[in-house]
């Protein structure tokens, strides 16, 4: 790698939580209420919030994830409006009222924040692509956006796409995969979204065979509420590192973290309850991978599988893990679309 990762400065749990109070209200509203109360201040503060963890490192010249800050904010109430702007060749602010029904995937272009106002804002039938094979998908937020009955994958996040920031969201009952990270992407960090009804939830990694991937795929898990998922929580291949922190996992069937390929992952802080196999090295074809885990709580679990070694994420940033035993009240509380947190 030729990039220096720059260590970005701390940004908590709670400091995130105030840096969001100003914009709470708007973001709670109904769209014909926050259609009357957005002004110029509120909609910049959505949209100025700041990424944390892997989407906040400064590398591959871009000073962390800023979205579509630059440009101007448009609000999309149809796919046709959101095809459009989401594949421009300059920077927007989009805001999705309502739902929003399609097929397939509306690729989404550098620079872009795509955010759903109130708890009624809603993608379904289709997903949201980041990037495809001559257009980057560099520098995107997602945030407060319920994804339903995608006909592929809700999310994803591929070909070499870098610094994104998927925040708030709820996912559930899509085809394939819910947030699948893949085709060297890097810099990523998923935080604070509800993941239900549904069994492959986040691939990290294309497959076995894609080692192009070995370097890349830096993406923080955080704050996450696995809830009666199957699998894959994540599935990593080849990346390294990948921190897993703060997560919520409760009636996990099949596994909940599986590092395959040589991975190295961190699984640090999390709450596992009633999940068989918690942690894995190598699943199914796939060789083993590294994982270290540390200040996990297991509840009715199985044991977890550790192997090896792995690169420390606070060489890239600096994070304050809240408390494994206090998530049970934390995350249920703040993940999902209507509560920006």
């Amino acid at each position: 790698m030729t990039d220096t990762p720059h260590i970005s400065p701390h940004i908590s749990r709670r400091g995130l939580l105030a840096g969001t109070a100003a914009s709470a209200a708007l973001l709670a509203a109904g769209a014909g209420q926050a259609r009357a109360a957005a002004g110029p201040a509120r909609l910049a503060a959505v949209a100025a919030q700041s990424a944390d963890g892997f989407a906040g490192v400064s590398a591959l010249g871009l000073t962390g994830t800023t979205g579509g800050v630059a440009g101007p904010t448009v609000t999309v109430t149809t796919a046709a409006q959101l095809r459009d702007y989401a594949g421009r060749n300059s920077p927007y602010v989009l805001l999705v009222f309502g739902r929003i029904a399609f097929d397939g995937m509306i690729t989404v272009v550098a620079d872009k924040s795509v955010l759903g106002v109130g708890s009624t804002a809603e993608i379904t039938g289709g997903g949201l692509q980041l990037g495809s094979t001559t257009r980057p998908g560099n520098n995107v937020v997602i945030r407060n956006l319920r994804f339903t009955d995608a006909s592929d994958d809700s999310i994803s996040v591929t070909n070499r796409a870098h610094h994104v920031w998927i925040d708030h969201c709820d996912f559930s009952q899509g085809y394939d995969g819910l947030l699948d990270i893949k085709r060297e992407s890097d810099y990523v960090t998923v935080s604070w979204n509800h993941f239900h009804d549904h069994s492959k939830t986040c691939l990290l990694g294309h497959n076995d065979s894609y080692t192009a991937d070995r370097g890349k795929l830096r993406v923080t898990y955080h704050h996450n509420f696995f809830d009666g998922t199957d699998q894959r929580h994540p599935r990593v291949r080849f990346a390294e590192p990948v921190h897993v922190y703060n997560n919520l996992y409760r009636n996990n069937r099949l596994y909940g973290v599986a590092s395959t390929e040589d991975a190295g992952v961190l699984v640090e802080a999390n709450y596992f309850e009633n999940v068989a196999h918690p942690i894995y090295s190598g699943y199914d074809d796939s060789g083993p991978g590294r994982v270290v885990e540390r200040g996990n709580v297991y509840v009715a679990c199985g044991q977890p599988q550790t192997l090896g070694t792995v690169v420390e994420p606070r060489t890239y940033y600096a994070y304050s893990p809240d408390p494994a035993a206090s998530l049970p009240s934390i995350v249920p509380a703040g993940v999902g679309v209507g509560v920006i947190a």
